[in-house]
């Protein structure tokens, strides 16, 4: 079960539109992609005082036939930290103890300035290769391959979706770049991200781990609320200036 616990803590054009489209904007590399993901990903972060969502964790796993659920509230400061608050728990204790909740503790650490640029998707961890540009979602996107430079769990082999307009990840699908455990014979993930105003937030991650002992186990979880800290200066009431107006 630990298995899914690493693997987790480590995101309509035409066809003459998506061409005309290729043809007069896309960068030349992929390395360019990354860099606008990158520097808008900072621009956002920067606008912003954090946020705050729910989540809904389902875990089935089906060899046992058992399933275990949890729902969290995830308050994220703005320094990228998250801080998470269970509201409610059922079904299978063992995994949500041993599972679910370490699943929390380890995103909750590997969420600290410290760590974070070890699993960020950078040129630092990653290698990039551009391989096409089409529509996900009714938006265009660059499909991107990263291959990890260091055979590290806290990395991926996999592909990102990377939306043209404003540089944000719109899908993810990989694998741990190392094994998790002796226990795995496979683990897959894929993580969906929606935009809601300027922000973009994920809203499902599944997974599938095909463990040697437990069998298959699925985790799937989704995202709802998600919003931005508004950390605009606060104006008075016009009453209120009026009023202190009159007084000067």
């Amino acid at each position: 079960m630990r298995v899914t616990v690493i693997l987790l803590s480590t995101l309509i054009y035409t066809a003459a539109g998506s061409m005309q489209f290729v043809a007069a904007q896309a960068p030349e590399t992929a390395e360019e992609v990354v860099a606008n993901l990158v520097a808008r990903e900072g621009m956002r972060e920067a606008e912003s005082g954090g946020y705050t969502g729910d989540r809904e964790y389902v875990l089935v796993n089906h060899s046992f036939q058992k399933r275990a659920r949890m729902l969290v509230r995830v308050n994220c400061d703005p320094r990228g930290m998250k801080h998470f608050e269970v509201l409610s728990e059922d079904g299978w204790k063992s995994a949500n103890e041993r599972v679910l909740h370490e699943m929390l503790n380890s995103e909750s650490e590997s969420s600290h300035p410290e760590m974070r640029p070890k699993s960020r998707i950078t040129p630092d961890n990653y290698s990039f290769r551009l391989i096409d540009v089409g529509p996900l979602e009714g938006r265009n996107t660059y499909v991107i391959d990263l291959i990890p430079k260091r055979q590290e769990k806290s990395l991926f082999r996999g592909r990102i979706w990377v939306d043209a307009e404003d540089y944000a990840l719109a899908r993810v699908e990989g694998e741990p770049a190392k094994n998790p455990s002796f226990w795995a014979r496979k683990v897959h993930f894929v993580q969906q991200y929606r935009k809601n105003g300027d922000y973009w937030f994920p809203l499902l991650t599944t997974s599938v781990t095909d463990a040697r002992m437990f069998g298959a186990t699925d985790v799937k979880i989704r995202y709802f609320d998600y919003r931005p800290v508004d950390i605009s200066p606060k104006v008075a009431p016009d009453s209120y200036m009026e009023k202190h107006n009159d007084r000067d």
